[in-house]
């Protein structure tokens, strides 16, 4: 069977090029790969692909980021891993969309001590094949345009970081597997060493995670814990309140109103980002913030303590954005 596909193909060709004899059509070049008995189509002129006529894919990919390194290779430099997150994808008719959800951008080297020898080919190809297998389309290839660059270099929140490509000197590929519980997005940088870049994003939506913060849940914090864990906005880098971040300070008035012999420590803590001797003073600033603004709602200032912490009492580890986002926060400590 595959010597009858290898002679059918070639006989396609020598036709194909009898028939384009003195002349080259460079935007529509078809190519295939005989993969074991099933010929598979790779052509590269995608601009009429309609996404939403692709089939959705049920073949079993495993669980999120799908894909394991090539043998003898290995994501790098702490992948990046978002929840939630965007990721702009090179689409068939030549604009970059902004796709949301969650994400994984990596970094692909050479495994150390591996007698595998990598390239840059031989890693596209693992990917591209696996994506075809599970039924994935090629939805771009080849380099940016100026107007596509221009609208990276405006859009793209992630550059320079672990895991973004170089698209102004390097070609990329982008492929879509179409799947029930949401589509399945993979680009890769087409480099000249032995590595390669790869960004995968699976659509799902926004899962709200943002609550009103009310002196009833306040009081109930501290009647349990003896201190409730508050994400107060204040101005970047400043100790001055938003306008979000009064509101909850008048929360904290209503309970302190409400419980006369109730005494707080207001303490304020940073991420590790930055200079601690600067993080430890943001955070006694942003403290002494909520103070002065219980006592401008009427809050006698003995009731009141302000303490900063800095980056020095994390309540998860500092490695991620999301963490990071968790130790930037105001505790209220029942004195």
């Amino acid at each position: 069977m595959k010597r009858h596909l290898l002679s059918s193909l070639a006989i396609a060709l020598l036709v194909s090029s009898c028939n384009n004899s003195g002349q080259e059509n460079t935007n529509d070049r078809d190519t295939t790969i005989v993969i074991q008995d099933t010929i598979i189509d790779t052509t590269a002129n995608t601009q009429s692909l309609d996404i939403t006529n692709i089939q959705i894919s049920t073949a079993d990919i495993g669980d999120f980021p799908f894909f394991t390194a090539p043998e003898g290779s290995e994501y790098i430099n702490n992948p990046k891993v978002k929840a939630f997150d965007a990721l702009l994808i090179a689409m068939p008719d030549g604009t970059l969309q902004s796709k949301e959800g969650k994400v994984y951008r990596s970094f692909i080297h050479p495994l150390k001590n591996s007698t595998v020898e990598i390239t840059n080919h031989y890693l596209n190809k693992s990917y591209e094949d696996a994506i075809l297998k599970a039924g994935g389309v090629k939805l771009f290839e080849g380099k940016l345009s100026a107007d596509q660059i221009k609208h990276y270099d405006e859009k793209a929140k992630y550059k320079g970081e672990d895991g973004s490509m170089d698209v102004y000197n390097n070609p990329i590929k982008s492929y879509i597997i179409r799947r029930a519980e949401g589509d399945i997005y993979i680009q890769l940088e087409d480099k000249s060493a032995d590595a390669t870049t790869i960004q995968i994003l699976q659509e799902k939506p926004l899962v709200q995670t943002i609550q009103k913060i009310s002196s009833e849940s306040i009081a109930k914090d501290i009647a349990a814990k003896g201190k409730s864990i508050l994400y107060i906005n204040f101005d970047t880098d400043k100790a001055s309140l938003k306008a979000d971040g009064i509101e909850v300070v008048d929360e904290i008035a209503k309970v302190l109103k409400s419980e006369a012999d109730l005494k707080l420590t207001i303490e304020g803590h940073t991420d590790n980002t930055g200079d601690a001797a600067h993080n430890k003073k943001l955070s006694e600033d942003r403290a002494k913030s909520v103070v002065s603004a219980l006592e401008k709602a009427g809050i006698d200032k003995t009731r009141l303590k302000a303490v900063g912490y800095g980056a020095e009492r994390p309540l998860v580890a500092n490695d991620s954005d999301e963490n990071k986002a968790k130790n930037r926060r105001v505790e209220l400590v029942k004195q």
